[in-house]
């Protein structure tokens, strides 16, 4: 999945271990799961090396899209069509 963090995210996350973000819509610190259940368990965090971008290695708890599948990444732009992908 993709989502944005902040200090105050990223603070929660290595504090708990489980991924937490900021959310636009909700405007708010959010937990990843904490309605569903579907958490993610922060294995590592690495960092690019302009230090503006994460990568969180995670172990998920169930889905991680909010649409039941493994993975947000789950099609393909393929022309002007959406295929869906084994990921």
């Amino acid at each position: 999945m993709l989502a944005h963090m902040d200090t105050e995210a990223l603070a929660k996350t290595r504090e708990t271990g489980l991924a937490h973000f900021h959310s636009r819509s909700r405007g708010r610190l959010w937990m990843k799961g904490e309605t569903s259940g579907n958490v993610l368990r922060v294995d590592r965090i690495l960092v690019d090396c302009d230090q503006d971008a994460l990568i969180l290695v995670c172990r998920p708890v169930g889905p991680a899209c909010h649409t039941g599948a493994p993975s947000c990444f789950y099609r393909e732009l393929e022309g002007d069509a959406l295929r869906p992908v084994n990921t």
